[in-house]
């Protein structure tokens, strides 16, 4: 009864949390350098998984097969995702063309679906899917109009950073479903972030300064992503690909920026307009569409 119920409500509890990845990245902006601070994340991530698994006497992966698809998964679902999108806000791209960048895939997870996992995709979905890229359009819209001329050189290649993350993620997705359909969640996720971390300080160690200025909001920011996007949203979204289908899961990429719309908007005071009032009603919507059971 416990678990049927969290699975009716995990999407919902996912989309809460993963969306608050963007304040997350623009609240560690000022004290860390992207890559540094996702290391770091990862491995307390693990440490702290590790302990949660050996005090509820949780049963590890044993074949170094199963191992090594955890890993794997992990620089996928992980480090290439949360590094690209990251990185790329912390290097000037506005958070609302991020959003947009993660809005698309579940476009591309919908083309692929077919070919790498021999799911079909009802023309019902399809519809879903267009008509959620159309209501993330709309939300985003006055924030992409804003953006100057003269500025739009300047975020290609964060753009293309996050693009990149988006690819991984929607990989992973497959990767997952396909790959890593058992052993105990806790174990799994713990495994991933290690692979992440491996993935990860390489690149910190080349390219960054590896300090962290640590004070109260680097502090409340780094429980969080540990807590509850490392442990909790990964969590969730692993779930989520075991029991049900990757495009249906992909899906809820679409109420991403609606959501961090609605948290600038009590957390930043930001204002909503009628246009992108109206666009998260249709994402919603078009969410719905590719979501449902068959």
């Amino acid at each position: 009864m416990g678990h049927s119920l969290l699975l009716r409500f995990a999407p919902a509890i996912f989309v809460v949390l993963w969306s608050t990845g963007w304040l997350a990245a623009r609240a560690a902006m000022p004290y860390s350098e992207p890559l540094t601070f996702l290391t770091l994340r990862y491995v307390l991530a693990a440490l702290v998984l590790a302990a949660i698994c050996s005090a509820m006497s949780v049963e590890w992966p044993r074949e170094r097969k199963a191992i090594g698809h955890a890993l794997v998964s992990g620089v996928f679902l992980h480090a290439m995702y949360f590094a690209g999108v990251w990185w790329s806000v912390m290097h000037g791209l506005p958070v609302a063309i991020s959003g947009v960048v993660s809005a698309l895939q579940p476009i591309l997870t919908a083309l692929l679906a077919p070919y790498l996992v021999n799911e079909k995709i009802t023309r019902s979905q399809w519809a879903g899917v267009l008509l959620g890229f159309a209501g993330v359009a709309m939300v985003l819209s006055p924030a992409l109009a804003q953006l100057p001329p003269d500025k739009l050189s300047g975020v290609l290649l964060p753009l293309g950073v996050n693009v990149a993350g988006m690819i991984g993620v929607t990989l992973g997705t497959f990767y997952q479903k396909r790959f890593v359909t058992g052993g105990d969640l806790r174990a799994v996720t713990a495994l991933q972030n290690v692979g992440a971390a491996c993935a990860t300080l390489p690149f910190a160690f080349a390219t960054e300064t590896m300090r962290i200025v640590w004070n109260l909001q680097t502090i409340l920011t780094m429980a969080w992503v540990v807590l509850g996007m490392s442990i909790g949203a990964v969590g969730l979204l692993v779930m989520l690909i075991r029991h049900g289908a990757v495009s249906r899961a992909a899906a809820l990429i679409y109420l991403m920026p609606p959501m961090v719309a609605l948290q600038a908007v009590f957390i930043l005071d930001e204002t909503l307009t009628a246009v992108q009032m109206l666009g998260m009603a249709i994402t919603a919507a078009g969410v719905a569409l590719v979501v449902k059971k068959a």
